[in-house]
């Protein structure tokens, strides 16, 4: 079943609106979906490798942009869409006194969270709670997701085909891999808001 999906993931990658579906998981990823859209990202560099720096664009500004969302929901609408979002991922007990150390430390948790697999959209949300300077959110999400898609692009491009071979290998272990780094994202997150 997992060779299936890869293959499907892989068809639909090469699809010529593709780019449409990889901004809409991006965009989306930044404030409410747990999907992170290096799922996309990843099979769509592998099939069209010279268009990997389109991508890796792509992907950041659709990202940075949800980010943008994400802080209009911590900003303007918390109690209706913020808080329930945080009882759903289960930060919510925790959130205040996190939100405290966040104001001092915000640039750099943006920083961090854009790059690595902490949940982000947990950090755009709490970004415009914490009323974090609006520029210096927008600049941290610029630079950390723009490392992190470039980086992949990057890897991916260089080393397409041996990676591609790689991963169609190990495809069972990289799924647990990729797994257990999304899931301990959201535990380091429930860690650190408590």
């Amino acid at each position: 079943m997992l060779r299936r999906l890869y293959d499907w993931t892989m068809d639909l990658a090469a699809h010529k609106r593709a780019s449409w579906g990889l901004s809409a998981v991006s965009f989306i990823e930044s404030s409410v979906f747990p999907i992170p859209p290096d799922v996309l990202l990843i099979p769509m560099v592998l099939a069209e490798r010279r268009k990997a720096w389109f991508y890796a664009l792509l992907c950041t500004v659709a990202s940075v942009l949800g980010g943008i969302l994400g802080y209009g929901i911590g900003l303007f609408a918390f109690e209706q869409i913020g808080q329930p979002m945080l009882e759903l991922y289960g930060y919510a007990e925790k959130f205040s006194t996190f939100q405290d150390k966040y104001a001092e430390w915000g640039a750099w948790a943006v920083f961090i969270a854009g790059i690595t697999p902490f949940p982000y959209k947990v950090i755009t949300i709490l970004s415009g709670v914490a009323a974090l300077n609006p520029v210096v959110f927008i600049v941290a999400s610029i630079l950390a997701r723009g490392i992190r898609f470039f980086l992949v692009a990057g890897v991916l491009w260089k080393f397409g085909e041996p990676m591609r071979e790689f991963i169609e290998r190990r495809l069972g272990l990289l799924t647990v891999v990729f797994c257990a780094l999304l899931v301990g994202g959201f535990v380091l997150a429930k860690f650190i808001i408590e």
